[in-house]
């Protein structure tokens, strides 16, 4: 798929204190690897100097314990892990970006995605900026700048150029003598903060990485909210907020977010579990075994036995060196992931009728390839159930779904899906039951325009977006 969209995780640390910010951002990132798995960033700031190192590559691979101890202390430091789906995934696109500027060094970690990206970056040329990278997260870095030449404070330059940002961004943005969490006016992805016994703040995408560093939950940042952490305190700007209902990414509870964390005040294992209720209540049928696609299937199915009376079985150890095969850029390397991540406990499946639920169907390679493998295994019949509904519509505020063509339920009807994966029957949730996930009225506080089109913003324009990926191709090839 050729898109520039990327579904990362952001942390941040402030303390009134110099120390050790470094390590401290390490386990954070740690806690959030799932959401970016191709590379990672820390930058320390240590009296108002950054330090900062980034890298293609996991957490642990990348930030060595000599490296760790180069990045030094510090009183403040911001972290990021990312995947991208478009462009080399070197360590040129990583981040954190740190920008250099007349009135003071900034650093910005992204999660999230622009619709009008294309658009900005043109404007942004055409007056002189040049980039060195492929996101748009380098776009919202030169916005920011742009504006802190005319503003008082950081916060101000903030405030002023969400005006002119379209689309899902979750921020966390480090000056000389701040740390800034700032949400796009949807809240359409997560963001939190917690606070240390030592009075040290913590911000993160998911509160499974507070819990990682020891941090009380406090509270989520507001839609549209823009949170400044500096040794007065912390207080917040809040002009960009209620001007629109949330729009949070369904697909947080379904597919993005770790089961142990709490997202908007709802636990995503308790939204994964009533997933497999309703599905058991949606598509019931006869069968010996219920069996989860780890990780964020198991949940699903856990609560699709609950449900319908089946068993609940293990049937799959998962290798957990190997990262998630939905969020792998390119369909060989998913291929690949799939041979070597998962083996079947065939004790489990052998002779049974099988419920095999996972969280979500996309392309149909993944469950394709997990469904001939129970067969091998010798399960009398598969039965898949999918937690998701069915997608077919891109996605543009930062999941890798950016056409209809490569959707498996955008040129198949279910009977037809049922073949190509090889199963006796197919179930997907009801896109009209998602609100029941959360405990919200249809619609209400959450974004699933993957599943339905109702999108919360503008589209991106095509023309723009397709010649600018077709220039970014060039240069590449060059």
């Amino acid at each position: 798929m050729s898109s520039l969209r990327e579904e990362c995780g952001v942390f941040g640390v402030f303390g009134n204190e110099t120390q050790n910010v470094a390590s401290t951002t390490y386990y954070g990132l740690f806690a959030l690897q799932h959401r970016g798995q191709e590379s990672c960033g820390i930058v320390v700031n240590d009296d108002g100097v950054f330090n900062y190192y980034k890298d293609a590559g996991l957490v642990n691979d990348v930030f060595t314990p000599e490296i760790l101890d180069e990045l030094g202390e510090g009183n403040m430091a911001i972290g990021h892990v990312r995947y991208g789906t478009t462009g080399k995934s070197d360590r040129l696109n990583s981040q954190p970006i740190v920008v250099n500027h007349h009135k003071g060094r900034m650093a910005l970690a992204h999660n999230g995605n622009l619709v009008n990206s294309h658009e900005l970056r043109q404007e942004l040329e055409a007056e002189g900026s040049i980039f060195h990278t492929t996101s748009d997260t380098e776009v919202i870095s030169y916005i920011i700048t742009k504006e802190r030449i005319k503003s008082d404070s950081i916060e101000e330059a903030i405030d002023s150029a969400m005006d002119k940002l379209i689309g899902a961004y979750s921020l966390v943005i480090m000056s000389p003598s701040k740390l800034i969490a700032v949400r796009d006016e949807l809240g359409m992805r997560p963001l939190c903060y917690g606070q240390k016994e030592d009075g040290t703040y913590i911000i993160a995408s998911e509160t499974c990485a507070l819990d990682a560093v020891s941090a009380k939950y406090v509270r989520e940042i507001e839609p549209g909210e823009i949170v400044i952490f500096e040794k007065d305190g912390v207080r917040s700007i809040k002009d960009h907020c209620n001007k629109q209902p949330q729009k949070l990414c369904i697909f947080e509870y379904i597919y993005f977010a770790r089961p142990d964390s709490v997202v908007e005040g709802m636990s995503v294992h308790e939204a994964r579990l009533k997933a497999g209720a309703c599905l058991a209540m949606e598509h019931p049928v006869q069968a010996d075994v219920v069996i989860g696609v780890p990780d964020s299937g198991l949940d699903a199915a856990i609560g699709y036995s609950r449900q319908s009376g089946i068993p609940y079985g293990i049937g799959f150890i998962k290798n957990k060196y190997i990262g998630r095969t939905f969020i792998a850029p390119g369909q060989k390397a998913r291929e690949d992931k799939v041979r070597i991540k998962l083996n079947v406990v065939a004790d489990t499946v052998r002779g049974k009728r099988v419920v095999l639920v996972d969280d979500s169907i996309v392309r149909g390679t993944t469950c394709a390839r997990i469904v001939k493998l129970l067969r091998e295994a010798g399960a009398k019949e598969v039965h898949m159930r999918s937690s998701a509904p069915p997608f077919i519509n891109p996605c543009y505020y930062g999941t890798d779904i950016d056409s209809k063509e490569n959707l498996i339920a955008c040129k198949h009807s279910i009977p037809e899906i049922e073949k190509i994966i090889g199963v006796e029957s197919l179930g997907y949730l009801d896109v009209n039951h998602l609100n029941m996930l959360i405990g919200k009225a249809p619609g209400e506080g959450y974004c699933h325009a993957c599943f339905s089109g109702e999108y919360p913003t503008e589209q991106p324009s095509s023309a723009i977006k397709n010649k600018f990926e077709k220039k970014i191709s060039e240069k590449e090839e060059n």
